[in-house]
């Protein structure tokens, strides 16, 4: 019979602080969000207008549309690139592994005021004019290594016995990896894709040193407008900006469960050698 792990004196204590302290400022500015006063530290009642403010203004549509149009394809590349490296550096034979693998980590490891840095550096020396275009580069550059990550510990977890099966039974490797393989990588590599969005939309250093004229992003509008206050357009934006965040995390936690239950049917599928 399993032991019982004991308990420890005031631990939902604890638990209940540090939640406290870390999403506490987040639920106040939502909160002030819908506040009525045009002074963040005084509530005057309840209101939608800022929202309603938020959304008949053209200039912060013009950059969430910049936004997202910047995520959504930074995304889509890094998404491909990344399973792509993953694929190759679980299944490959590939000479000097580690240093592989350890060039990945670095856009990880490094902070985002050098990579922002050196990939402004790049791009004047290569010519290239800083706009919407640099920015997919850049953020691309540094969400393959997430996909990347998420993607290759669950291609670790899958049984290559499942491949060697589907070979038996006719189909090619083409075929193995569509219809035997992806199906079960598909949750980690929806996973990396909620990932590499979330970086994307939400990134401001990086996209600082990169952005040009015409790219302005929420990021850089939001930074832009309170270096002289914080009117309550930026509480709604930045609600908005929290709830994205929650769906997304929301959808990663269902994209994990779903996988879970793969690797459990999985295991079902081909018993376990004696």
């Amino acid at each position: 019979m399993a032991r019982r792990a004991p308990r420890v004196p005031w631990m939902g204590f604890w638990m209940a602080a540090v939640y406290a302290f870390l999403y506490a400022p987040i639920l106040v500015l939502v909160l002030f969000s819908f506040n009525d006063s045009q002074f963040t530290a005084r509530w005057e009642g309840f209101t939608l207008r800022w929202y309603g403010r938020l959304l008949g203004d053209r200039e912060w549509w013009r950059t969430g549309w910049n936004s997202l149009t910047i995520a959504l394809v930074s995304t889509a590349l890094s998404t491909a690139m990344g399973t792509m490296t993953a694929f190759a550096l679980e299944r490959a034979r590939l000479r000097h592994k580690r240093l592989i693998l350890g060039v990945l980590y670095l856009p990880i490891i490094i902070p985002d005021l050098l990579m922002g840095i050196s990939l402004a550096i790049f791009y004047y020396w290569a010519g290239l004019p800083l706009g919407k275009t640099t920015v997919v580069i850049a953020h691309v550059a540094f969400n393959i290594s997430f996909v990347a990550v998420v993607v290759r510990a669950r291609l670790r977890l899958l049984d290559p016995r499942l491949e060697e099966a589907a070979l038996d039974l006719g189909a090619n490797r083409w075929q193995a990896f569509w219809r035997v393989q992806f199906p079960l990588m598909a949750p980690a590599v929806l996973s990396g894709a909620l990932l590499a969005f979330t970086n994307s939309i939400d990134d401001f250093v990086v996209t600082y040193f990169t952005a040009g004229p015409g790219a302005t992003t929420l990021s850089l509008k939001i930074f832009s407008t309170v270096r002289f206050g914080v009117p309550p357009e930026v509480n709604a934006i930045s609600s908005l900006l929290f709830l994205n965040s929650v769906v997304l995390v929301l959808l990663s936690i269902a994209m994990s469960q779903r996988r879970n239950r793969a690797e459990r049917g999985s295991r079902s599928v081909i018993p376990q050698s004696a």
